[in-house]
């Protein structure tokens, strides 16, 4: 600290109270940017990039990880608010609106002479006793298809436009109930992902089976087979060099015959055992087809042995592909022809090929169980499929998390407004002494936030909207805001529904972050790493 300091220590307190403002005016500054995002009714951002590229999203995910922030606040706060949607799938924008709110709540405090310290006590109370209510307030339910239908239309129709997210939510919800083996948790990455830029966004479509973005290698192969059974295979059917470094020598024309024939054996002889495979579990029916799916080579001369045996064969398979076959198929992967039985065979109903432009896709479809399906993305470009993407991402974690909280929390802002009507009850205004009780009562401010913008993004009065829940709630209805009319529903029967863990998440990250930008009273230019500079803090102007 320098002498001036020590000597004016007005000047001291002003700078300290500076570095508070700066740290307040960050969170609302980007919470004013991602407010309008919130909710079905919310606008888009655009967002350009340094060589030009378009993307527009109201994802506030996709718009933390993408935008340029300068302020060293604002970086904290994004970080955090993407930390949440790295952990529960959603709420980035709602943990925004909450650190920003709190701030500025903080704010009004602040300015009448309360210190920092108080109100953060106070937030830390608030937020005990939200969550012990949250608790409460949850409603548990059994995994339903109807109910999981609610809690993924709710997640989507926040990223996308209404009719799109309708057409999308059953192929979400039935991909994890496919995949849902209780009492294990569903694991979302035996869903595959896969994109094909072809018609509209409305073609979207949950293929119970694989989806290969490769097709056969020969012209002649049969490209659609039913009733097929599936090899799935590990090994080389191709002829391959020598590791070790050797040498042949022939003296005439004969001997070099000999010599390809008998790198050709080994080949051949896998291939006569696949063939004797097809013909033991075919026989003469030419409803019954065959398919191979080899994850290493296939020769030329090997393909052609194939294609005249009537044989389906796709080479040079991704091993992501490999594992899901076995899942979707059944059957055993083989890393030898030595032991090949009908045990060690999948099925498939239907296998086909689609070719689009120059790309081939080969679809394995009609499977009886499958234990992993494919949602095939389609779109006219790639900004439609982008977003379409990132919707999807989250209407299948919001699945996940109902099916493994097995609990629910009533939308529309229903919980933020009987949070706040808890906080501020006189049981528990009671229990609180001393001045942190400001601190609830800005907390209890804070959480009506969601109400709040939710009802500005919808072009409705605020006062009227928030008045009107405030009442309804005290009536003893759930109180969530009906963005059409700005009217008072009943979330549980409109089935709008928010994940437990997402609130949860969502009032602790919140609450953690704004307590230490409050508690945070200077801001100082650290030195760069790798000097050898002399301890201690640099002063202004050095």
């Amino acid at each position: 600290m320098s002498a001036a300091q020590l000597l004016n220590p007005k000047a001291e307190s002003r700078r300290r109270g500076e570095a508070l403002r700066v740290n307040i005016a960050a969170g609302e500054g980007l919470q004013e940017v991602l407010a309008s995002n919130l909710g079905p009714t919310g606008t888009l951002k655009m967002l350009v990039d340094g060589a030009g590229g378009i993307k527009l999203t109201k994802d506030g995910a996709v718009l933390l990880k993408e935008m340029q922030i300068q302020n060293p606040t604002a970086v904290m706060i994004a970080r955090a608010a993407t930390a949440q949607d790295d952990i529960t799938g959603d709420g980035t924008t709602s943990v925004v609106l909450m650190v920003g709110e709190l701030l500025k709540q903080a704010q009004r405090y602040i300015g009448e002479g309360l210190h920092p310290r108080v109100l953060t006590d106070g937030y830390e109370l608030a937020k005990t006793e939200a969550l012990r209510f949250l608790d409460a307030f949850k409603l548990d339910k059994q995994v339903d298809r109807e109910l999981l239908l609610s809690v993924a239309r709710t997640s989507l129709s926040t990223k996308i436009n209404a009719t799109l997210a309708e057409q999308l939510t059953p192929d979400i919800v039935d991909a994890v109930l496919a995949i849902y083996q209780p009492p294990a948790k569903p694991d979302l990455h035996m869903i595959e992902i896969m994109t094909m830029q072809h018609r509209t966004a409305a073609d979207t479509q949950l293929i119970r089976g694989l989806a290969l973005d490769h097709g056969a290698r020969h012209p002649d192969m049969p490209k659609d087979v039913t009733d097929a059974f599936i090899l799935t295979l590990n090994v080389s059917l191709e002829y391959e060099k020598s590791e070790i470094n050797s040498g042949f020598y022939y003296n005439s024309a004969e001997q070099r015959e000999k010599l390809v024939e008998s790198e050709r054996r080994f080949v051949d002889d896998k291939l006569r055992k696949i063939v004797a495979l097809k013909q033991q579990v075919c026989g003469l029916d030419p409803k019954k087809g065959f398919v191979i799916i080899n994850q290493k080579g296939i020769d030329p001369l090997s393909l052609d042995v194939l294609v005249k045996n009537g044989i389906f064969a796709l080479r040079r398979a991704k091993r992501r592909n490999m594992e899901r076959l076995q899942l979707i198929c059944g059957g055993t992967a083989q890393n030898s022809v030595d032991d090949l039985t009908p045990q060690v065979l999948g099925w498939a109903g239907h296998v086909y090929e689609h070719q689009l432009g120059e790309e081939k896709y080969t679809f394995i479809d009609e499977v009886k169980d499958p234990k992993s399906v494919t949602l095939l993305i389609k779109g006219p470009n790639t900004h439609t499929i982008g977003q379409i993407k990132d919707a999807v991402r989250d209407g299948l974690r919001s699945v996940f998390n109902m099916i493994v909280d097995g609990c629910v929390v009533p939308g529309g802002g229903a919980f933020q407004v009987a949070c706040a009507a808890r906080l501020n009850s006189e049981e528990f205004r009671r229990g609180v002494k001393g001045k942190a009780k400001w601190g609830v009562s800005a907390f209890a401010d804070a959480m009506l936030v969601v109400p709040k913008t939710l009802a500005a993004n919808s072009g409705h009065d605020v006062q009227d909207c928030l008045a009107a829940l405030q009442d309804a709630h005290a009536e003893g209805h759930a109180a969530g805001l009906d963005l059409a009319s700005g009217e008072p529903m009943d979330p549980a029967q409109q089935g709008v529904f928010d994940a437990f863990r997402v609130l949860r998440n969502c009032i602790a990250s919140s609450t953690g972050i704004a307590s230490n930008l409050l508690l945070c009273d200077e801001m100082l230019k650290a030195r760069q790493m790798g000097k050898n500079a002399r301890p201690g803090l640099e002063e202004e102007g050095e």
